[in-house]
């Protein structure tokens, strides 16, 4: 029990250890790729800290490796439009000239009732109020007003 108890404390270490050199980010602005990487990251911890005949090492050696294709990925967005866009993503424009843009909504899988929804948290009253609406690669929504 102790031993377990040791090891879970020596990967939760080394898990934010990994996590802050991944950098600062909230959950809702992680890309897909450093999702992907933080809940693989949670699953190699997780068998070595509960399994005692396994060595812990098991983990630690494929978290490291996670670490580095998270850093390359991130060396590659910085370089790369072209890459940062396959990776990552671009923002797509939902509202232009005060139109929704349905084809837009219907490729982001976004619908009318949750670009409402997020109009409202950003203190919009109404779709008719906007000029442009531009959905981030976080998935967070930007709108500008028209001008009165």
């Amino acid at each position: 029990m102790l031993i377990t108890f040791i090891r879970a404390i020596f990967l939760y270490i080394v898990v934010l250890v990994v996590m802050r050199l991944m950098g600062k980010r909230e959950i809702g602005q992680l890309q897909p790729f450093e999702l992907a990487i933080s809940i693989m990251i949670a699953d190699l911890a997780s068998i070595p800290m509960t399994e005692t005949g396994i060595p812990i090492t098991r983990g630690i050696i494929p978290i490291f490796g996670l670490l580095i294709m998270h850093l390359l990925i991130s060396f590659i967005n910085l370089k790369s439009v072209k890459a940062r866009e396959i990776i990552c993503g671009k923002p797509r424009i939902l509202i232009y000239r005060g139109k929704i843009d349905e084809k837009a909504l219907i490729k982001e899988r976004f619908t009318i009732n949750e670009l409402e929804e997020r109009l409202r948290g950003n203190s919009v009253a109404s779709v008719g109020d906007v000029e442009y609406a531009i959905l981030e690669t976080s998935r967070r929504l930007n709108s500008y007003s028209k001008a009165k």
